[in-house]
């Protein structure tokens, strides 16, 4: 073999290996990077379940805490779709618990409305 022609088949094999190399790395770096998304991923679902719980729970204790500006035994819980009922001797309100950067549900809005248009009545219902 000339020195030339052995040149150029260490030169397209040193290529070839730096192909092959560079194509290794690249599924390397791709792997882990989607395990690192993934796991991104589980740590913000897991960070924004205990945000909920944590809401959730504040939700059952604001009543009694000494910022609750009314009487907490006239409180009534009732968790979903509002917080609760407070009962005062001139009016009644309907009370929705809010923390943090969390927002009225569309069905929590829906029913602000309901109470801003007067759409809210008082039915008794008598039983034999």
């Amino acid at each position: 073999m000339e020195s030339t022609n052995l040149w150029e088949f260490i030169n397209s094999n040193v290529l070839l290996l730096y192909s092959v190399l560079l194509t290794v790395i690249f599924i390397i770096t791709i792997n882990q990077y989607n395990k690192l998304k993934s796991k991104i991923t589980n740590l913000d679902s897991n960070l924004r379940s205990n945000a909920v719980k944590q809401g959730l729970t504040l939700e059952q204790w604001i009543p009694i805490s000494e910022n609750y500006p009314w009487d907490h035994r006239n409180f009534r819980f009732l968790g979903d779709p509002i917080d609760g009922i407070q009962f005062e001797d001139n009016k009644i309100l309907l009370v929705e618990f809010k923390s943090g950067n969390s927002r009225m549900s569309n069905k929590q809005k829906a029913i602000q409305q309901l109470v801003e248009n007067g759409k809210v009545e008082f039915i008794e219902i008598k039983t034999n």
